[in-house]
């Protein structure tokens, strides 16, 4: 059987040294997590990195990933003043990020855009200069 915890924090590992191999800067897992509400899963240490991470890493799920997802890490970015991501995998799938359409455009709606890893970095890259 599959724990849970190690399977999310494995991910967490694995994406904090995908994220800086991409971007040159580090993340570091917040364990506050656990302990409290409205925490990223990675903490940047960059404070020009505009994103509030969530990270998700199941079986299976929804295109887009699941909406409380979104509305956990919407808490969690308003908290920090930052803009939600949602980073998602499923068994067998690629990895996907789930920004607001406001990260790539002047939008005021609550519109999001799903994206592959490297065109998040992208983004970030783009929104950190």
């Amino acid at each position: 059987m599959v724990n849970g915890r190690n399977k999310g924090a494995s991910f967490e590992r694995e994406v904090a040294n995908m994220l800086r191999d991409e971007l040159g800067i580090g993340f570091k897992r917040d364990l506050e997590q656990y302990r409290a509400g409205a925490h990223a899963d990675l903490i940047p240490d960059d404070p020009a990195f505009p994103f509030t991470l969530e990270l998700k890493r199941y079986k299976d799920g929804p295109i887009g990933g699941a909406p409380a997802w979104w509305e956990q890490v919407k808490i969690a970015a308003e908290r920090e003043q930052k803009m939600p991501c949602l980073i998602y995998k499923y068994d067998r799938k690629p990895m996907r990020c789930v920004i607001p359409l406001a990260a790539l455009t002047d939008c005021d709606h609550d519109y999001t855009v799903e994206v592959d890893f490297e065109t998040f970095c992208y983004i970030a890259r783009e929104a950190m200069q």
